[in-house]
């Protein structure tokens, strides 16, 4: 019984699961505000572009 929860205290699978999660959190969070920063410059090009045709 004390060697099942010394190995339920050392288990540390769940943690990688969770610092993959937190990884790709991020990235979302980055590629979200790349593509509205980008989004917003290249909208306005063709406004730019079409306003000059």
């Amino acid at each position: 019984m004390i060697s099942a929860i010394k190995n339920l205290v050392k288990d540390d699978s769940g943690a990688t699961l969770v610092e993959y999660g937190l990884v790709l959190a991020l990235i979302a969070v980055v590629c979200i505000g790349v593509l509205t920063t980008l989004g917003s410059h290249v909208s306005q090009m063709f406004s730019t572009v079409a306003n000059e045709v």
